[in-house]
């Protein structure tokens, strides 16, 4: 049954960057522009995934495993969502819609599926349709294997290329000794398929004897952004480090990222992982954050709504409940500024067609940024 909430659709505060202040190395004094937050959703507790639909429709995922389709002011729960294993980091993840989305109505999910016969669960793949506000249509297009009750590093976002190829990230599990420099074995992965789930026949490791096909690119640990580059078209990523070591990477084919045999960071507990950072044969990142920012969300400004943006990546740090905004010339980042300072553990940024950007914000909503 439709479960429709009538929601108020906007509640504006006047946020002005000089809350981007900061003491943190690396951290500069606002110098862009004034904007206001306005509120378009406040029923739902962990926003992981956001497109949106014609007609300024929001479809949202709650990590718990809901589906909500925003508008208008109204919140209506999709019936037949995937089930999730819902436990520490996995749940219901990340959604995207297909490039020719209103030819073929094709949306696209990553959740924590139990399916298998190992308890616990592990990151998947499918795709269905959306009619008459239930999911219809669903195929199974990838589930990593084995499954495991480990309850963290999922990964798991997704993103179209620009020739219609599919990637999505999956984390080394807890696994970082085995899963991720292991391609006989899923975790710690960005995977390619085609839109159908086939394996194309040009991705790196398809000739590799026991190789998982599907794999792109490994070494990594826990992949939570993935974006194209709105000029080059290339695949950019971002995962979490452990402590500190937090990295943006551009994905290339078939390249070794070296978690954890090359690492910035340490363990939790401070103690040494490794005293490599470098090492041939393995990719240095873009950039990396120490300390860790925990960054999940991520998104170029193409909009003219935000002339002073344009070209600026912006990503979301859970641990110290920001939205960072990084200006980047040749490839290396030459300014950070903070956003939404202390607003809450920002799990998603996405720029909308309508050209404005909107944050998906832990037990707060999804807000949209209007410059003044």
């Amino acid at each position: 049954m439709q479960n429709s909430l009538l929601i108020p659709y906007f509640f504006v505060v006047l946020l002005s960057t000089s809350c981007a202040q900061t003491t943190d190395k690396g951290i500069n004094l606002p110098k862009t522009l004034d904007f206001t937050t306005e509120l378009v959703f406040e029923d739902i507790q962990n926003p992981w995934g956001m497109v949106f639909l014609p007609d300024n429709v929001i479809l949202a995922s709650e990590k718990s495993g809901k589906l909500i389709l925003i508008k208008s002011g109204m919140a209506t729960s999709i019936e037949n969502p995937p089930k999730v294993y819902n436990r520490g980091q996995g749940g219901l993840m990340d959604i995207e819609l297909h490039p020719d989305y209103n030819e073929n109505g094709w949306i696209y999910f990553s959740y924590a599926s139990m399916e298998g016969d190992e308890k616990g669960g592990n990151t998947t793949i499918m795709r269905a349709k959306l009619s008459d506000n239930k999911l219809v249509n669903q195929e199974l297009l990838y589930k990593a294997t084995p499954n495991s009750t480990r309850g963290q590093h999922f990964g798991s976002r997704l993103e179209f290329d620009n020739n219609g190829f599919l990637f999505f990230s999956i984390g080394d599990r807890g696994n970082r000794d085995v899963n991720p420099q292991d391609i006989t074995r899923d975790g710690g992965k960005i995977y390619r398929l085609h839109d159908d789930g086939s394996i194309p026949t040009d991705n790196p490791l398809v000739d590799e004897l026991g190789a998982k096909k599907a794999i792109y690119s490994y070494g990594h640990r826990n992949p939570q952004g993935l974006t194209l580059h709105p000029e080059t078209g290339v695949l950019w990523e971002h995962e979490h480090g452990p402590r500190g070591g937090d990295e943006i990477n551009t994905i290339e084919k078939g390249k070794n990222y070296g978690w954890p045999v090359i690492t910035y960071g340490i363990n939790y507990s401070g103690t040494k992982i490794t005293d490599e950072t470098a090492k041939p044969g393995m990719e240095q990142p873009l950039y990396q954050w120490t300390p860790s920012i925990a960054p999940s969300g991520m998104s170029f400004v193409t909009s003219d709504k935000y002339p002073k943006w344009q070209g600026n990546l912006l990503v979301g740090s859970l641990a110290f409940q920001y939205l960072e905004r990084l200006e980047i010339k040749n490839n290396k980042v030459v300014y950070r500024e903070k956003l939404l300072d202390g607003m809450g553990r920002i799990r998603n940024v996405r720029q909308g067609p309508d050209g404005y950007i909107y944050v998906g914000i832990e037990g707060k909503g999804i807000y949209r940024l209007n410059p003044k």
